[in-house]
C-alpha cells in the first residue's frame, strides 16, 4: 500500500509516455529538485562542496555520457579520461583566448569540441567492436594524454606544464578562481547536471535512443531493418563525448582550478567512470546518478569511519576502498548486472504489491 497507481488515470498518449507517468514518482522528483535548488545552497559549506557535491555533480555528467555510449549503444570505451582532458584543455584555451565570453558558453563549446574528437576516435567502431574497440579507445586515452603533455601550445607554454583557470564571473558572481562562493559554484554545476539529464532522458526515449539500443542488442539485425550503423554509432560517440567534455571542463575550471593532464585525467579516471556506470546500471539514466553517488560517497564514508573514527592509517583505508570497489563490481556483474538502478526498480515493484504475496 506504499506505492500505488490507483486513481492515476491517463487521458492522452503524451501523458502516458511522460518521463514519470506515476504521480508519486513526479512528486518525488519535484521534491528532490526543490531541495537541491532551494535548500542545499543555503546550508552548503566548502567541505561539503568540495568533498561531495561538486564531484558528485561532475561525475554524474561524465557517467551520463559514458552510459549513452556503453549502456545504450553497446560500444565499450576506456577513453573517458582522455575525452575529459579534451574538454578541460578546450575550456582553458577558450577562457584565455576569449576572456570576454561567458564561462557557460566556453563550457558548452568545449563539449562540442570534445564531441568532434570523440566522433573521430569513434570511427574504428564501424569496423570493430567489443574487446578490440575497448583497446582502440584505450589507445585514444594514452594518445590524448601524451598530446596534452608534449605540445606546449595546449598549456600556453607554461614552464610547469599545468593549466590554471582564470577568474571568471557569471552575472557578477565569481565562478572560477579566487573569491568563489560555495552556493554559486554548486548552482552553476547543478544547472548543467539538470540540463544534461533532461537531454539524455529525451534522447534515449526518442528515435535516436531506439536506434542506439537496436545497435546494442544486435547490430546486424538493426542494419537489416533500416538503422544506419554509421550514423547510430558516430552519433552515440558524439553525444557521449559532448557530455564527457562538459564534465571535464567543469572538473578543471570549477572544481580543481588547476590540473596536470597525467595526474587529473589518467587511465584511472576512465576506469572510475566505467565503474560508476557498471555499479549504477548500464542503460539507465538513474543508474548514472546512483553509480556516481556511490563512488563519491563510499571513499568519504570509509575515510570518516576508518580514519576519523577508528584511527586506521590513511593508506590502509585507501587500499580497503580499492578492495571494496573491486568486490562490488564482481558482485554486480554476477548477481545483478543491471546495477543499483535495477535494485531500485525491483524495490518499487515490491512496494506496489506489498503486503500481498509476490
Amino acid at each position: 500500500m506504499l506505492y500505488r497507481e490507483a486513481g492515476d488515470f491517463k487521458t492522452s498518449y503524451r501523458a502516458d509516455s511522460q518521463t514519470f507517468p506515476i504521480r508519486l514518482d513526479r512528486w518525488a522528483y519535484y521534491a528532490i529538485l526543490a531541495v537541491a535548488i532551494f535548500v542545499v545552497p543555503f546550508v552548503i559549506d566548502d567541505y561539503w562542496l568540495n568533498a561531495i557535491f561538486l564531484p558528485l555533480l561532475i561525475y554524474a555528467i561524465a557517467a551520463l555520457g559514458l552510459n549513452i555510449l556503453t549502456g545504450y549503444c553497446g560500444q565499450v570505451s576506456l577513453g573517458t579520461g582522455g575525452f575529459m582532458a579534451v574538454g578541460a584543455y578546450s575550456c582553458y584555451k577558450l577562457m584565455t583566448s576569449f576572456p570576454d565570453i561567458s564561462i557557460a558558453i566556453h563550457i558548452v563549446i568545449s563539449g562540442l569540441i570534445t564531441a568532434a574528437v570523440g566522433m573521430l576516435f569513434g570511427l574504428p567502431s564501424l569496423r570493430i567492436k567489443g574487446f578490440y574497440l575497448a583497446v582502440a579507445t584505450l589507445a585514444a586515452q594514452f594518445f590524448l594524454v601524451w598530446l596534452f603533455n608534449r605540445v606546449p601550445w595546449f598549456y600556453n607554454y607554461s614552464a610547469s606544464g599545468q593549466i590554471s583557470a582564470p577568474e571568471r564571473t557569471l552575472l557578477g558572481v565569481p565562478i572560477t578562481g579566487a573569491g568563489t562562493q560555495a552556493w554559486a559554484t554548486y548552482l552553476f554545476c547543478l544547472a548543467f547536471v539538470v540540463a544534461s539529464a533532461w537531454i539524455c532522458r529525451n534522447l534515449t526515449r526518442g528515435s535516436m535512443g531506439r536506434k542506439w539500443m537496436a545497435i546494442r542488442d544486435m547490430d546486424i539485425a538493426a542494419e537489416i531493418i533500416g538503422v544506419n550503423p554509421l550514423r547510430a554509432k558516430l552519433s552515440a560517440f558524439g553525444v557521449s563525448s559532448f557530455f564527457v567534455g562538459i564534465s571535464g571542463a567543469l572538473f578543471f575550471a570549477v572544481y580543481l582550478g588547476a590540473v596536470e593532464v597525467g595526474a587529473a585525467f589518467g587511465i584511472d579516471k576512465s576506469f572510475l567512470i566505467l565503474f560508476m556506470v557498471i555499479i549504477g546500471g548500464l542503460g539507465s539514466i538513474l543508474g548514472s546518478f546512483l553509480g556516481a553517488a556511490f563512488m563519491v560517497l563510499m571513499p568519504v564514508l570509509l575515510k570518516n569511519v576508518l580514519v576519523g573514527g577508528l584511527g586506521w592509517p590513511t593508506d590502509l583505508a585507501a587500499h580497503l576502498e580499492y578492495m571494496v570497489t573491486g568486490g562490488l563490481i564482481v558482485f554486480f556483474l554476477i548477481a545483478e548486472p543491471h546495477g543499483l538502478a535495477q535494485l531500485w526498480r525491483v524495490t518499487k515493484e515490491k512496494l506496489r504489491l506489498w503486503p500481498f504475496p509476490h
